[in-house]
């Protein structure tokens, strides 16, 4: 029984990257990013759900889910499926756009202030957030966007 119990506490104590990290339900950290070309701030996307996703060019698992994430963008032009770009340069980010046709929103974090505000190092990690700011889900991992499980979600966020 006390093994049992112990399992348990340890099993709730858990870290920021369990199934229910200390994020979700909170205000998401606003951020603002300008990289050259445009300066994009987080709370312009009040009112309207988000999926925020942060990548890197070298980052395999990354490639591995941008595929469903320009589909989702497609399915669901409602949705702002933002794309943060960070630890970097910025000519890998520009080739990595061209390379792979990245049909979402997305802008290079050379200072990592947005990922850091997060406490998101590695990459792909990924938040919804809902159109009043606040964090409901953190996915760490490539995902497949399109699973009808996400698409539920997503669309009762709306």
């Amino acid at each position: 029984m006390q093994a049992l119990f112990l399992v348990l506490a340890l099993l709730s104590s858990g870290c920021d990257r369990g199934s229910r990290p200390a994020q979700v339900a909170t205000a998401a950290p606003d951020f603002t990013i300008t990289d050259g070309n445009r300066t994009i701030h987080l709370r312009d996307f009040r009112g309207k759900t988000v999926l925020l996703n942060f990548w890197a060019s070298w980052c395999p698992p990354c490639i591995e889910e941008l595929p469903s994430l320009n589909a989702l963008q497609q399915q669901m032009p409602q949705l702002v499926v933002l794309g943060v770009n960070f630890n970097d340069d910025r000519a890998a980010y520009e080739q990595f756009l061209k390379d792979h046709r990245v049909a979402f929103l997305t802008i290079h974090d050379e200072t990592q202030k947005s990922n850091l505000a997060f406490g998101t190092t590695r990459p792909p990690e990924s938040y919804i957030i809902d159109p009043h700011g606040v964090i409901r889900r953190k996915f760490i991992g490539p995902q497949d966007w399109t699973s009808p499980e996400i698409l539920n979600y997503l669309e009762n966020l709306q």
